[in-house]
C-alpha cells in the first residue's frame, strides 16, 4: 500500500518504519525541515531500541521517503496517517490544532478519495470536528478512521509489531476490511483487531492512559501509608498482584508516573469532564496523587538535609521518566531536581539517553556527567529517578568511596533495604 505518514515523533516514526518494514510504500511528511533533512542523512530525532535499523533498512530499500510536502504526500498516498503532536492546553485540554490544520491542508490537496486515519491521541468527538472541516472545504469523498496508538516508550517498535490489540474506529464496512489487510502482518498469530465507532475507539484511549496512571497512583499513596504503618509495599505489591482479577502489570511504586502520555491524557480527561458537566473525581484524584508523589519523594531528601541545603551535593541516577528513551517531559526526575535546585542545592546528573533532552530542560542548573560513577565524586548522597538495568547492580564499593556519606534515596526501589544494611549503606526507598 501506498501510505503518507504526517508527523515523524514517537507515533509517527514508529508507525512509518514498521509499516515500511511489512513492505508497504510510506511517504514521511513533517514541517520541521531540521529534522527532515537529519532523517535523510540517517540521523533518527528520539532514542527508541530497534527504530534507527529499521528507518535506515527501510530507507534504502526505498520504502521509507521523507519529506515537507504535505501536497506531495497527499497526492501519492491513499491512506494518509496523522501522527501530529496533540501537547495539553494551559486549560489541561488537548491541543488538537495541529491536527486540525493538517487536516484542513489534506482538503485542500485531495484530488481523489481518501483513507484519513488518527492515531494522534485526540478528544472525544475530534472525528465529528475533522470530519466536517473537510466536507466543508471539498467534495472529494473520504473516510476518517480513528486508530489510537498504545505503544510504550521503549518497546514503541515491538508494540507496533506485536500488539496487545488494534483498535479501529469506523462505521464502513470496506474500509474496515483494508484496515484488516493492513494490519494483517501483524496479526500472524491470531487476529486482535477490535473494530468499533470512532467516538468509542477515542475514549477507549483516554480510558486505557488514565487507567493505567490510576494503578500506578494508587499504589504510590498506598507505598506512603506502608511507610507510617511499617509495612512493605514490593510484599504488599506480590500478594495483590497475584489475584489474577488484578495482575502484575503497572504495580510498582515510585517517585510518581512521567512522560507525554499519562500526564497529559489524565489532564484531558480532567478538562474533557468539566467541559461536558461530568466532573472526573476519579482521575482528579490520581493526578494529585502523582503530584504528591513527586513532593513525598523530593521532601525525603530535602528534610534530610534541612538547614545544609546550600552545602549539600547530590548525585542523580536517571533523568528519563522511564528507562529506554531519552524522554524527560513530566519526569519526577526533572520535577524533584527543581526543588533541589531551589533549595540551594547543588545537582550532578548522569542519565544513559536523556542527557541532552535534560540540557533543553534544565539549562545550565545541573552539571552532567560523563557516567554514573563520576556523578558521586564527593556528592552527600545519591538520588536514584529511573530503573535503567545498568543501576540495578552496581559497584557498591565504589558508592561507598566516592560518596562523603553511604547514603541512597531510591525512587524506583531497585535495592534490597537489608542487603544495602548488610553493605553498610542508609538506604532510603518508597513504602518500605
Amino acid at each position: 500500500m501506498k501510505i503518507t505518514v504526517v508527523g515523524v515523533g514517537y507515533v509517527g516514526l514508529v508507525a512509518a518504519g514498521c509499516l515500511a518494514e511489512s513492505g508497504n510504500h510510506i511517504t514521511c511528511v513533517d514541517n520541521d525541515e531540521k529534522k527532515i533533512n537529519n532523517l535523510k542523512k540517517g540521523i533518527i530525532p528520539i532514542y527508541e531500541p530497534g527504530l534507527t535499523e529499521i528507518v535506515k533498512a527501510n530507507e534504502k530499500a526505498g520504502r521509507l521517503v521523507f519529506t515537507t510536502n504535505l501536497k506531495e504526500g497527499v497526492d501519492n498516498s491513499k491512506i494518509i496517517i496523522l501522527g501530529v503532536g496533540t501537547p495539553s492546553a494551559e486549560d489541561g485540554s488537548a491541543d488538537i490544532s495541529a491536527v486540525i490544520n493538517v487536516c484542513g491542508k489534506i482538503a485542500e490537496y485531495m484530488k481523489e478519495y481518501k483513507i484519513i486515519i488518527t492515531k494522534s491521541t485526540v478528544p472525544i468527538g475530534t472525528h465529528k470536528k475533522v470530519t466536517e472541516l473537510i466536507r466543508s472545504k471539498t467534495n472529494v469523498p473520504f473516510d476518517y478512521v480513528s486508530n489510537p496508538e498504545f505503544l510504550k516508550e521503549g518497546s514503541a517498535v515491538e508494540d507496533f509489531a506485536k500488539p496487545d490489540r488494534v483498535i479501529i474506529g469506523t462505521n464502513n464496512p470496506d474500509v474496515q476490511e483494508l484496515m484488516r489487510q493492513l494490519y494483517s502482518p501483524f496479526m500472524r498469530k491470531g487476529c486482535r483487531i477490535i473494530f468499533m465507532d470512532p467516538a468509542s475507539a477515542e475514549t477507549a484511549k483516554y480510558a486505557a492512559n488514565v487507567m493505567l496512571a490510576t494503578r500506578i497512583s494508587f499504589m504510590n499513596e498506598l507505598s506512603g501509608l506502608c511507610e507510617v504503618c511499617g509495612a512493605d509495599i514490593e510484599k504488599v505489591r506480590a500478594g495483590i498482584g497475584s489475584d489474577p482479577r488484578i495482575g502484575n502489570s503497572f504495580l510498582f511504586a515510585g517517585a510518581g508516573y512521567g512522560g507525554s502520555c499519562f500526564p497529559k491524557d489524565v489532564k484531558a480527561m480532567i478538562y474533557m469532564g468539566k467541559h461536558n458537566n461530568y466532573p472526573m473525581t476519579i482521575a482528579e484524584a490520581v493526578q494529585q496523587a502523582n503530584y504528591n508523589q513527586h513532593d513525598r519523594f523530593a521532601n525525603k531528601v530535602l528534610n534530610y538535609f534541612k538547614g545544609k541545603e546550600s552545602q549539600t551535593k547530590l548525585a542523580i541516577w536517571g533523568l528519563a521518566f522511564k528507562a529506554k528513551t531519552d524522554d524527560v517531559r513530566e519526569s519526577p526526575a526533572i520535577w524533584c531536581i527543581n526543588k533541589f535546585i531551589q533549595a540551594g542545592m547543588t545537582v550532578r546528573a548522569y542519565d544513559p539517553e536523556a542527557m541532552e533532552t535534560a540540557k533543553a530542560v534544565l539549562k545550565q542548573k545541573v552539571e552532567m556527567a560523563e557516567n554514573e560513577y563520576q556523578t558521586i565524586n564527593g556528592a552527600d548522597a545519591l538520588v536514584v529517578f529511573t530503573e535503567w538495568q545498568q543501576f540495578r547492580t552496581p559497584d557498591f564499593d565504589l558508592i561507598k568511596e566516592k560518596l562523603k556519606k553511604p547514603v541512597i534515596f531510591d525512587g524506583r526501589n531497585l535495592y534490597e533495604p537489608a542487603y544495602m544494611k548488610k553493605l553498610g549503606f542508609e538506604y532510603h526507598c518508597i513504602g518500605r
